[in-house]
């Protein structure tokens, strides 16, 4: 070990950086948010720290370095581009027992910046021991991704908590247990959702020995299939959970990003096929809970955009079952974008409408008129089955037979195909597409051609062969 990780107390501590650029302002930023005392010693201080001066937030001491204001502070960083200044300003703290940051010269330092993770006051420090600084910060990226926001609030309330659980509990390993349980229970997921009273009661009750067996629902948006669309939130809630309840159109990549431990259980259904109905899926989702279990319910899309999830919840509030949300990126947005395809455009079309292909047999339950107005989009979810009941209806209520459509085949995977066409085309084109597909119709399909930037080549090649096809 090239260096022991040690966390110093700043806090109303003196400070002096050695120059006034901004590479030493980015170093003072880090020192102020420790809470130190900065002394700057510099030619000149650039425009972010010159406002800092100015509001007394620093101090500066000097135009020029004096190994003499090394005398009453408790650190030195040199931040400069004179190298012969830099090593005066290392060889003077050193002989004075001062620690040292000579910036981007590591044998200069006797300290040095680690890559910060910053959950105040829980705080992750990453560090190469200066080898590949790059590298710590690639790890530190990666790991922000995983920590959730909310953990300096846990941490803070468990520091609440801390002279209360030692009076519950004298044991070190009863205390540890306590907060196990705490941490990877109701408490933390309460936190998350901002349920900061109850997570709170919840400790309390805890601590008074009332056991709680109670599980959790969280309803997760998968988005539209590339796993790099998924939230934050819902990657970190999927590494959580106990058991994953998953549809058919949660893509294989997404699943791939699941806890390895979790249990999972396909509840998807398909057109003609329904292979879970929705109250066993219901059903199944209060139970698992009931057994005390993190359950997360896996939905393609967003969960509330025509994903049921609405109904889920239902369940879940009746049978008590506390439960959270976390939205996904809905295939409409996220087709449309990864084909080219703005859903509006001031030139071509002032709204859009979400539309579902799943409705009565007669129809009767759709305003065709409004539906078939012109510089609108429609985006149709699961509209394949009934595109020429529908393209049929559009055209009889006034709509354009060559207004341009589009369908979009598993969209935002690698093997999306988009078809382009006509509405009179529609029902050809979506017998042609890989499913899910959706079905999007108005002028702003003829921005495809122009804007598509995701497999540009592939997708070319797939309306090629649909005009071939049509022909």
């Amino acid at each position: 070990m090239d260096y022991l990780p040690l966390f110093a107390d700043l806090k109303g501590r003196p400070v002096l950086v050695v120059g006034g650029g901004d590479v030493a302002a980015r170093k003072i930023e880090l020192l102020r948010r420790a809470g130190a005392q900065v002394h700057i010693a510099a030619r000149a201080l650039c425009p972010e720290l010159q406002a800092l001066q100015e509001e007394q937030q620093v101090e500066w001491l000097a135009t020029a370095f004096d190994e003499a204001q090394l005398d009453r502070v408790f650190l030195v960083i040199a931040a400069t581009d004179d190298n012969a200044l830099n090593s005066r300003v290392f060889e003077a703290a050193n002989a004075r027992q001062k620690l040292v940051n000579v910036v981007d010269d590591q044998p200069k330092c006797s300290f040095i910046f680690p890559s910060i993770v910053d959950r105040s006051p829980l705080v992750v420090a990453i560090s190469s021991s200066g080898t590949a600084p790059v590298l710590a910060r690639l790890l530190r990226e990666k790991l922000e991704a995983l920590l959730p926001a909310n953990l300096g609030q846990m941490a803070q309330v468990a520091g609440q908590w801390r002279d209360k659980v030692k009076q519950r509990y004298s044991k070190m390993s009863d205390r540890r247990r306590f907060w196990e349980r705490a941490f990877n229970g109701l408490f933390a997921s309460q936190m998350a959702a901002g349920n900061l009273s109850t997570a709170k009661q919840t400790l309390d009750n805890e601590l008074n020995g009332e056991e709680n067996n109670q599980g959790e629902i969280i309803l997760v948006g998968a988005g539209p299939g590339d796993s790099g669309l998924l939230t934050l939130r819902g990657l970190q809630v999927m590494q959580l959970a106990d058991v994953v309840l998953y549809d058919h159109l949660v893509s294989d990549e997404v699943l791939e990003l699941v806890r390895r431990d979790a249990d999972r259980i396909c509840v998807g259904k398909r057109a003609g096929a329904h292979s879970v109905s929705q109250e066993e899926t219901n059903h199944l989702l209060v139970k698992l809970a009931q057994q005390g279990k993190r359950v997360v319910r896996l939905k393609g899309g967003d969960p509330f955009i025509f994903g049921r999830g609405g109904e889920e919840l239902q369940a879940a509030r009746a049978a008590g079952i506390p439960f959270q949300v976390v939205p996904g990126v809905t295939a409409a947005a996220g087709a449309t974008a990864y084909a080219g395809i703005p859903l509006t455009h001031r030139d071509y079309a002032q709204s859009v409408l979400f539309i579902t292909g799943h409705c009565r047999a007669d129809g009767a339950d759709i305003d065709w008129p409004s539906l078939a107005r012109a510089r609108q989009t429609l985006a149709i979810y699961m509209g394949t089955v009934k595109a020429a009941e529908i393209s049929a209806a559009l055209i009889q209520h006034g709509r354009a037979p060559d207004t341009p459509v589009a369908v979009i085949g598993r969209g935002t995977r690698q093997d999306q195909q988009v078809l382009t066409g006509t509405l009179e085309q529609l029902d050809a084109l979506a017998r042609s597409a890989p499913t899910p597909a959706l079905l999007v119709i108005g002028e702003v399909v003829n921005l495809h051609g122009q804007l598509a930037w995701f497999q540009h080549s592939a997708q070319q090649g797939a309306r090629e062969s649909a005009v071939v096809n049509l022909a």
